[in-house]
């Protein structure tokens, strides 16, 4: 899957690939962002669970599996004027080459939160991977205190399924079937 795979539109969102210069570009918080994805980017970006590890993270998992660096995506929402504006992320990937499952997450800046966006994205996110055909199902961690987050996962499909990886989350799954 090359970085040149087309977006994925939803009703109000456009998902892009995070390019190579993307991620350089946000990682030196040069303030180009916005030139590299051409839209516009909020104050509050990057999103609250965006940690400096996630870059080094991010360019591990694209060098282990290319395949998957369009399951990266950045989210952009139309604004009347028909500018993008970045409003978030959602992303998958496998754990290692030829796993059964993908995991996914999904973070949306606090003035766009509660308007379905993480939902709309985790879903076009959730069918894009499906058809890929390369999985059997997602999984996605959460805290258990963290509701939305939990009815986002619901929402999409996916149900509880136990403890997750690390102390105090839980695990959530959706088992493709069929077609």
């Amino acid at each position: 899957m090359s970085e040149a795979m087309k977006e994925i539109a939803t009703a109000r969102l456009v998902l892009i690939v995070m390019s190579d210069a993307a991620l350089t570009s946000d990682e030196a918080r040069d303030g180009c962002l916005g030139e590299v994805i051409q839209c516009a980017v909020p104050e509050s970006w990057p999103p609250e669970n965006w940690e400096p590890h996630v870059f080094e993270w991010l360019r591990g998992h694209f060098a282990q599996g290319p395949e998957q660096r369009a399951w990266h995506r950045y989210i952009a929402l139309r604004e009347d004027d028909g500018r993008l504006v970045l409003i978030g992320s959602v992303g998958a990937f496998t754990k290692e080459p030829g796993a059964a499952e993908a995991e996914f997450g999904y973070s949306i800046l606090p003035e766009y939160q509660g308007h379905g966006y993480a939902t709309e994205a985790a879903s076009a996110l959730i069918q894009e991977i499906r058809r890929s055909g390369r999985v059997n199902g997602v999984i996605a961690h959460t805290f258990p205190a963290l509701v939305a987050s939990v009815r986002v996962m619901e929402k999409c499909g996916l149900h509880f399924d136990g403890e997750g990886e690390e102390p105090g989350t839980v695990r959530y799954r959706l088992r493709f079937t069929g077609p």
